[in-house]
Order: C-alpha cells, then sequence, then structure tokens
C-alpha cells in the first residue's frame, strides 16, 4: 500500500491543530466575571465565593487569557547570610544581591531631585500659562494681518482657548505628582 505524500501532510497538520487546540478546549472551568474597580475575570472562584462576592458567570463569550510573568517578590530577612539577613559575624549582608531596598538617605535624594525637577518644570507651565492668557486677551486677541479671513482668526482663537485648557490640566498633574512627594 503506498501513501500520497500530500495525504499525509495534511493529516499531520490535522492532528497538530488538534493538539493545538487541545488544550484551550480542555478548560471547562465556570468563568466569573467580579464588580468593582477594576472589574475581575477570573475562574479561580468556587460558586460560593462568587455568589458572595457578586459574581456573575460568564456563558458562550469567549474569553482569552493571557499568561502574564509573576512578579519576583522577596520577604524581608529572607536575604543570602541566613534567615534574619545577618552574615555569620553578625552584620547586615548588604551585599546579597538579592537585596532590593533603598538606602533611606539615597531615597530622600531622589524625591528631594524629583521635587526640584517637578517644581521647575510647575514654574515654566506657570510662565506659558500667564503668557498664553496675555496673548487671549480674555477671548479677544489682536488680530494679525494674515488674518483677513475671519474665520481664520476664529480658528486661531479656538487653538489659543485649547491651547490654555492643556496648560492648565498640565499644571494640576505637576500639582498632583508634587503632591505625592514625601515632605
Amino acid at each position: 500500500m503506498t501513501r500520497n505524500p500530500s495525504n499525509v501532510i495534511l493529516a499531520l497538520a490535522a492532528a497538530w491543530c488538534l493538539q493545538a487546540a487541545a488544550p484551550a478546549q480542555a478548560q471547562t472551568a465556570a468563568v466569573y466575571r467580579c464588580p468593582g474597580p477594576p472589574v475581575l475575570y477570573t475562574d479561580a472562584l468556587t460558586p460560593e465565593e462568587a455568589r458572595q462576592r457578586g459574581c456573575r458567570t460568564i456563558e458562550g463569550a469567549p474569553v482569552t487569557v493571557i499568561q502574564g510573568a509573576r512578579p519576583r517578590t522577596t520577604v524581608p530577612g529572607t536575604a543570602k547570610g541566613g534567615a534574619s539577613g545577618m552574615s555569620a559575624n553578625g552584620s547586615a549582608s548588604a551585599s546579597s544581591g538579592t537585596d532590593n531596598r533603598v538606602d533611606p538617605a539615597a531615597q530622600r535624594l531622589r524625591d528631594a531631585d524629583a521635587r526640584r525637577i517637578l517644581e521647575a518644570e510647575l514654574r515654566r507651565e506657570d510662565d506659558k500659562l500667564a503668557q498664553q492668557k496675555r496673548e487671549f486677551n480674555n477671548g479677544e486677541p489682536e488680530r494679525r494681518g494674515d488674518e483677513r479671513n475671519f474665520q481664520n482668526y476664529l480658528d486661531r482663537v479656538a487653538l489659543m482657548k485649547a491651547g490654555i485648557g492643556r496648560t492648565e490640566s498640565d499644571i494640576a498633574a505637576l500639582k498632583r505628582e508634587i503632591g505625592k512627594l514625601p515632605p
């Protein structure tokens, strides 16, 4: 009995497709949509837990699960050099490689630098806003020579107003960021 090579290739391709699709079909656990910010989609709850949280079962809707990398976590005191983070002679192991803590003095310097940079940017944005408001002149900026068509003037006024709004929102964002920094 001789086999047709194209039939063999076809059969192998079909078998590969079935094998690749098998893990997706094997997952038959119920998927729940739990309310709250952020909305949670999970299959890790029991029906009782889902009912207590007010979750709904999702039926018939395709669900795509993207596997992400798990974050590395270290428990304080479990770095190299013993269970308490100390070396054999009793001194703290600063060069363990797994201890990701930042020296408090270095962090204070970073925070001070960040505050200084943000405050300088805030001053620049305040100056920019003052200049924009001067040019805007309460919605009646001075007409330029190239604006013989009144619609061109109105377009420029609208752009100026939008620019002022963007600058004001930038200033508000900078103030929020400065507020997040420690004093």
